[in-house]
């Protein structure tokens, strides 16, 4: 046999071992062979578990399957439940924050959970409850939907804030004229039409109910506004006042901007005598003159007010003195807010004597009240004398130089106040700059004891065990 020779490009080299490669080893290349779903698996069929849950979520509206399960299935379960699911399924049954958290802010843009107590739940029923309320339209609207969401959110529901009632809707002006031609009704279409929710059901329901903000009133009306869209009517008020005896935790109740007068503050007042709970009442921006005035004297004595706002009315020195009568005699009143009223020196004064005797008031608020020089003598006795008071606001009135000097040689005497406005009063530089150095000092003296008043308590309690 004729061996190789050296160089002979002729002959054939032997042959080469190659690796079959498998295409499975590799999942990349194997997705591109098999499938271009970028979430194809090897693993073809799920656990049996993970399709039972598929099942539970599928169907929780018929089957709501939670308590049962591990909680590591609770888990997967709730977090993946439709938030358009029923409230008579969900209210009552799921307590989780994150689905309720998910309910929220996939339905408002906005949500702000420290407003209400840090609670994801009690903000999807509060809002949700203030939304059926706000477009209620009396007459049209069912009742029914606020009927069947009561027992679901009743045991939720803290605080409403109500920023419009709608009123019925007016049907056509001719028709209108017709139906009460044929009726022979001298009473006028808008007497009787334009009353709106009677809150009366829902107070009473709602056990757990402590603060109650309202306005009577439409928002955004547009180019449909007329002024009866804002009225708060004697029936209204009448249907309010009645909400008020069924609810006894209510604790807030603010109603503002409603056009609130003498006769419709006598009718609220005389239900909120003597109530249980009540700390705060706000009537800004109404229509309240003197007589509203005394009855609301009247209620501070009888009642566990704290805080009373009475800001923008149309008080003057009579309403002042029969609050300040009041003030006299009270002993839990704390704050009290009477801007943008007309009291005058008469009633300004009236105040501050009232002030040399209450223990309790720690803010006292009347800028824009007509207010000169003889209410600022009273009040430096006032800043003497009261160690109570740790904020004053006297801004926008006519305090004059002398005034400002009165109120500097009062606040050298005094320890406690550590706010106290005095702008556009017109109390001169000099005075102002040195009543706000003797504000600092005093905000200093209130540091020191907010700093070392822990640190003695703490002394103290070894010595009490």
């Amino acid at each position: 046999m004729q061996e190789p020779v050296s160089g002979d490009t002729n002959m054939a080299s032997p042959p080469l071992k190659t690796s079959v490669v498998n295409p499975a080893a590799n999942p990349r290349r194997m997705r591109r062979i098999i499938a271009e779903d970028p979430e194809w698996s090897l693993a073809i069929v799920p656990h049996l578990s993970e399709l039972c849950l598929q099942h539970i979520i599928s169907n929780f509206e018929k089957n709501p399957v939670v308590d049962r399960l591990l909680p590591e299935h609770q888990r997967k379960v709730l977090d993946r439940i439709s938030t358009g699911l029923p409230l008579t399924v969900t209210a009552n049954l799921i307590s989780d924050e994150g689905y309720w958290k998910r309910c929220c802010t996939e339905r408002w843009e906005v949500c702000d959970v420290s407003r209400y107590g840090g609670s994801w739940k009690r903000m999807f029923f509060e809002r949700h409850l203030e939304s059926i309320l706000k477009y209620f339209i009396p007459n049209t609207t069912d009742p029914n939907q606020v009927l069947e969401v009561i027992p679901l959110c009743k045991e939720y529901v803290r605080k409403l804030e109500i920023d419009q009632f709608l009123p019925p809707v007016k049907l056509d002006q001719n028709k209108e004229e017709d139906d009460m031609s044929d009726s022979g009704s001298d009473v006028g279409v808008d007497e009787f039409c334009m009353h709106h929710y009677d809150l009366g059901v829902l107070t009473a329901a709602l056990s757990h109910l402590e603060e109650l903000h309202l306005t009577y009133g439409v928002k955004d009306c547009g180019m449909n506004f007329e002024w009866s869209l804002f009225d708060f009517t004697y029936q209204d008020c009448c249907s309010l006042a009645n909400a008020f005896k069924k609810c006894h935790t209510l604790k807030v109740f603010k109603l503002c901007r409603s056009k609130v007068d003498d006769e419709k503050t006598r009718v609220l007042i005389r239900n909120l005598l003597d109530h249980p709970c009540l700390v705060e009442l706000d009537l800004s921006h109404n229509l309240i003159r003197d007589r509203g005035a005394r009855a609301i004297g009247k209620l501070i004595n009888r009642s566990k007010l704290e805080i009373l706002n009475l800001c923008n009315n149309r008080i003057r020195a009579p309403g002042a003195q029969a609050i300040a009568h009041a003030l006299g005699k009270n002993s839990t009143l704390t704050s009290l807010n009477l801007r943008i009223n007309c009291i005058e020196d008469e009633g300004g004064q009236a105040i501050g004597h009232a002030l040399l005797t209450n223990a309790t008031l720690t803010s006292i608020h009347l800028g824009g009240n007509e207010l000169s020089e003889p209410t600022a003598t009273l009040f430096s006795q006032v800043l003497a004398q009261n160690t109570a008071l740790t904020s004053i606001n006297l801004a926008c009135n006519h305090i004059g130089l002398d005034g400002g000097k009165q109120l500097l040689e009062g606040m050298s005497d005094n320890k406690t106040v550590t706010e106290f406005d005095l702008r556009l009063a017109e109390v001169g530089q000099e005075s102002e700059y040195l009543i706000n150095q003797a504000l600092k000092a005093n905000q200093e003296i209130a540091r020191l004891k907010t700093l070392y008043q822990p640190n003695s308590l703490e002394e103290k309690s070894p010595e009490l065990d």
